[in-house]
């Protein structure tokens, strides 16, 4: 039987070795409509995901063996890296939040925080990981756009070298290239790469942006200092310099 997708319950596991945490955030989110599965540790993240599908992903970092960090990277070079991973900190320090988007997170949660906004934040993934802005929208099924040496698959989400080799992107390093790529040779500021990214603010967000364009240059290979591709416009904002076109459709 087909199912409608209306139909459909967002499923979200959570891990987190505090078994209180993880049975407050599990009613809560049920309460509110969701399908939750708990899971104590990595080990019981990666046994459950070899059988099961989820929506996104409630990582915490300060759990003992392999941390939500070393998870969070695990699951960003394997076969769920499109999975949607929300990090839970006890760290209130700055750059271990950047750390953790670093490692392909799609947002943080500083501990303690209030259940609603756990679920605020779980609802602002989900919405911009399944609908890009209008100007994002890909017209064509499995596009190729090409730039410099660079082709990025929009069907795959990664990028092909000169060589055919594959280059995995995060979710938001992915939406930020893609912002790129439909606006070259226009200067950029942080607000709008904000918008078009993420849609929705937060206190560090500014200096994510400037984060992931780190990020997206080491993928592009592409020295801050010379730049090819992304060039910095001191007290502007950023601006993609390469010609962008379509390479071919996948068939």
């Amino acid at each position: 039987m087909k199912v409608d997708p209306m139909d459909h319950v967002d499923h979200i596991l959570v891990v987190d070795d505090d078994r209180e945490i993880r049975e407050l955030v599990s009613s809560y989110l049920k309460k509110n409509g969701l399908r939750v599965t708990i899971a104590a540790d990595g080990r019981q993240m990666r046994s459950f995901l070899e059988a099961n599908t989820v929506d996104l992903i409630v990582l915490d970092i300060m759990m003992p063996g392999h941390d939500g960090l070393v998870l969070c990277r695990e699951l960003r070079s394997g076969k769920h890296k499109a999975i949607p991973v929300l990090l839970l900190t006890a760290r209130s320090d700055e750059m271990d939040r950047i750390i953790g988007l670093e490692m392909g997170a799609d947002d943080y949660l500083t501990k303690p925080f209030a259940a609603r906004e756990l679920l605020a934040r779980i609802k602002a993934i989900l919405r911009r990981t399944r609908m890009l802005p209008p100007n994002l929208q890909v017209t064509e099924v499995g596009q190729l756009i090409a730039f410099g040496k660079w082709r990025l698959d929009t069907s795959q989400r990664h990028l092909l070298d000169s060589e055919g080799t594959v280059v995995a992107l995060s979710g938001a390093e992915y939406r930020l290239l893609r912002v790129f790529l439909d606006h070259p040779q226009r200067v950029l500021n942080r607000d709008q790469l904000l918008n078009l990214t993420q849609g929705r603010d937060t206190e560090l967000f500014d200096r994510s942006i400037d984060l992931l364009i780190s990020r997206l240059r080491q993928r592009l290979e592409d020295d801050a200092r010379e730049s090819t591709y992304i060039k910095t416009v001191r007290a502007e904002g950023y601006v993609f310099s390469m010609p962008v076109g379509i390479a071919e459709a996948r068939q």
